[in-house]
């Protein structure tokens, strides 16, 4: 599995609707819907949060209720309950579970070092690319570059995954040999500074195995500091999208780091709905400014009254 989505699964459909418990499809990053849980409006609703889970890599039971409800369902941890005007039928509960693809960890050098880390990594659920530094090609999809070649072509490597943008990069080195092969990079200042090395958290660690154990914290550590920051950010604009459009919010779970980057929403100018900002959304460019729809109707309805409304939240 290259590609995260989300497997949507509607669980309960309160009638009348067309949709029934059962009906299926898959979210992909780029909001496209395959399959079938429901019309325009209900999937403008499944697109947004599907694409917030995969942010946060946890699952969410959705609920939409149609019109305004008086009596709001209180939210629940791994739930949200969204009331959506445009709807038809019957209130829905559909179940969001992100697909993500296990992390990848680059190690240059086949060294003992090497290998320990990529047999923990392997265990811990990263997929892992072993291999001699002369063969180590960093991408900007790796999760992190461990280089534990002892000399043999280190500089390459290592500015080749700074370039990229790897969130974690380490050297395996003493600190002083650490020092000088990260001063020698031709690199500015604020990039060499994000080379981890001695690579590993400071645990005493001296075998192999040891060694790996403290990289492997390190970068657990790192990722999950990254996710937290990523799921305060994803809230912060969930809030402004609560405020704007009525929905009730669940309580983040515990972070896990993003698989996209994270979505922007923008506020249905005619019915006021939150939108995934996505290739997938309804959406009509006006006097140079996009907007964007829970349907076709809301896009018709602007289209020929002309109502005023903000572009993006």
């Amino acid at each position: 599995m290259d590609e995260p989505f989300v497997e949507a699964t509607v669980v309960r459909a309160q009638s009348p609707t067309s949709v029934r418990a059962g009906d299926a499809a898959l979210v992909r990053p780029d909001g496209t819907i395959e399959g079938f849980v429901g019309g325009a409006c209900a999937e403008a609703s499944v697109r947004l949060y599907a694409l917030r889970a995969l942010e946060t890599g946890e699952p969410l039971l959705l609920r939409i209720l149609p019109g305004a409800v008086d009596d709001q369902p209180e939210p629940n941890e791994g739930a949200v309950a969204v009331t959506n005007p445009c709807l038809s039928g019957g209130a829905l509960e559909i179940f969001l579970r992100p697909r993500l693809p296990a992390p990848r960890m680059r190690i240059a050098g086949e060294t003992p070092i090497g290998r320990a880390v990529a047999d923990l990594a392997g265990r811990v659920g990263y997929a892992t690319e072993l291999g001699a530094a002369e063969d180590s090609h960093p991408r900007a999809d790796d999760a992190a570059v461990v280089v534990a070649s002892h000399g043999h072509d280190e500089e390459r490597v290592l500015t080749a995954a700074l370039r990229e943008g790897v969130p974690y990069v380490g050297l395996v080195a003493s600190g002083t040999r650490g020092d000088a092969v990260t001063e020698s990079l031709d690199l500015p200042e604020e990039m060499r500074a994000r080379v981890h090395t001695p690579a590993g958290l400071e645990i005493g660690a001296d075998s192999p195995e040891e060694i790996a154990l403290a990289i492997l914290a390190e970068i657990v550590a790192l990722r999950r500091s990254e996710a937290a920051v990523a799921a305060s950010r994803a809230a912060e604009d969930q809030s402004a999208m609560v405020a704007a459009s009525g929905s009730e919010a669940a309580p983040a779970g515990e972070p896990k780091a993003a698989a996209v980057a994270p979505t922007q929403v923008a506020i249905d100018p005619v019915c006021g709905m939150g939108v995934a900002v996505s290739p997938a959304s309804i959406q009509l460019e006006r006097d140079g400014e996009r907007y964007y729809f829970c349907s076709e109707g809301c896009r018709d309805s602007f289209t020929a009254r002309g109502v005023p409304g903000a572009a993006l939240s």
